[in-house]
């Protein structure tokens, strides 16, 4: 298996992989508008292949963190594996291969709406320990964070998500 950033030619798989892999369209349609967002980060958009066949996808993109100030910091959405290939540690080599992209980056956090049983292993913690405020009523433990080296202790306030998410 190979990770690296997408391409262009790869945004028709990858399309097909988040459909697949969510049972419809909107992840890829967030995609696709992300990658015309200024918070696309096309060094953080990896896809995982197989015989140079795309079969997993991780996009991390800026969204905000509004308190005092307005701070950039990551989101991770989404994540898909195509269906034939779910279960085979696919998702959590992007995910370590992601984590260590953004860390490199001097990155300061990376927020996460979903299952604590695959992000508390990577470190991810519930956003209420760092006094992050998820912007969706939903258990504590399911929107996390995760610290990297560029954190300080001015990250805290109320995460905001651009209108391309509205959709998801």
């Amino acid at each position: 298996m190979n990770i690296r950033p997408e391409n262009t030619l790869d945004y028709p798989t990858i399309a097909e992989v988040n459909t697949l892999a969510f049972g419809g369209e909107k992840e890829a349609k967030l995609v696709h508008i992300i990658r015309a967002s200024n918070g696309y980060i096309p060094e953080l958009s990896l896809v995982a292949e197989i015989e140079n066949t795309v079969i997993g996808y991780i996009m991390f993109s800026y969204i905000d963190l509004v308190c005092e100030e307005q701070l950039p910091v990551l989101s991770l959405a989404p994540m898909a594996v195509h269906p034939e290939f779910q279960k085979q540690g696919i998702g959590k080599a992007l995910l370590k291969t992601g984590l260590q992209l953004a860390d490199k980056r001097g990155e300061a956090l990376i927020v996460v709406l979903g299952y604590p049983k695959l992000y508390t292993p990577f470190g991810f913690q519930p956003s209420i320990n760092y006094q992050i405020e998820s912007p969706f009523s939903v258990p504590e433990d399911v929107f996390m964070v995760k610290i990297l080296s560029g954190y300080e202790e001015k990250y805290k306030g109320k995460v905001v998500y651009p209108p391309a998410f509205d959709g998801v």
